[in-house]
This record gives C-alpha cells, structure tokens and sequence, in this order.
C-alpha cells in the first residue's frame, strides 16, 4: 500500500510518495491522495525546511528500488552534499559506467530532489531536468542551494 502527499514549493507543487516505510517516489503537481504517515509528515516538514534555506540533508528513508547501473548512479547522487554539484563524467567514472549512461539514469530517477539529479551536470551545460520549467528550474534549485562556482 502506498500513501502520498503533496506540498507547495517555490518551483510548483511536488508530490511525494510512501511504500513500505519508505519515500519510493516523487513528482511535479498535486495529488490528492491519503497522506497522513509519519513518514510523509517528516518528509513534508524536511521539503518545507529544505525551501525555506533551513535543511542541509534529508533524513528520510529512500527506496529507489534499483540493484543495478542506475542504482549505483543514484546512490551516488543522494551523496552529493547541497551546494555542490558534479559532472556526469564524475559520477560515471566514480561508478565505472559511460557519462551517458549516468545521463540516462538522472533521467530514471524516481525521487527527484530528494536524490539531487539537478546537482548533475554535463561537462559543457546545465544538462537536463524532469521538472516543468526544465531547466529553468534546475537553475533555481542550484542557486536556491548556493552551488559553488555556478555560472548562470
């Protein structure tokens, strides 16, 4: 069984979702679906004080319910510090894959911001993003973070 809920963010509504203890998902928009766990309670809470500048790295438990290439790339994203960022051929040398293939698995990511897929970049652009706007709101979400050495 899952759960959902939604919050208001200065990129739009994002929705998250709760599986068997843990945050499986996320997206762009409102849901209306139960959502009163703990779980997404704190995730809500933590989404909230990550918006407002006050959260430096979320708590909550993610399950992105990958064993594979792309779990290795996403784990590797949930340890980019916020701030920071990293170039697709950072990561895919630090898993030992392609940069295309972290491209495809930023792409494949189920919990965006949550695990940071806007913290990736390619060696010569912003890259792309999964949220409306793209990258515009990428944009916002590096800036909101103080990513060091941005230049946009």
């Amino acid at each position: 069984m899952s759960n959902r809920i939604s919050i208001n963010s200065p990129i739009g509504p994002i929705w998250v979702e709760e599986e068997d203890g843990a945050i499986s998902r996320s997206g762009w928009g409102a849901v209306e679906a139960p959502g009163n766990t703990a779980l997404l309670r704190q995730t809500a809470a933590e989404l909230h004080a990550y918006f407002d500048g006050q959260l430096k790295r979320f708590s909550v438990p993610l399950h992105h319910g990958r064993n594979d290439a792309t779990g290795k790339v996403l784990d590797a994203m949930v340890a980019i510090p916020i701030g920071e960022t990293r170039e697709y051929g950072d990561i895919a040398r630090e898993v030992g894959l392609p940069p295309q293939a972290v491209g495809q698995a930023c792409g494949a990511n189920r919990i965006p911001i949550l695990i940071p897929c806007h913290r990736v970049l390619s060696a010569t652009g912003l890259g792309g993003f999964s949220a409306p706007g793209g990258v515009e709101a990428k944009v916002w979400l590096l800036r909101h973070e103080g990513a060091a050495g941005l230049l946009i």
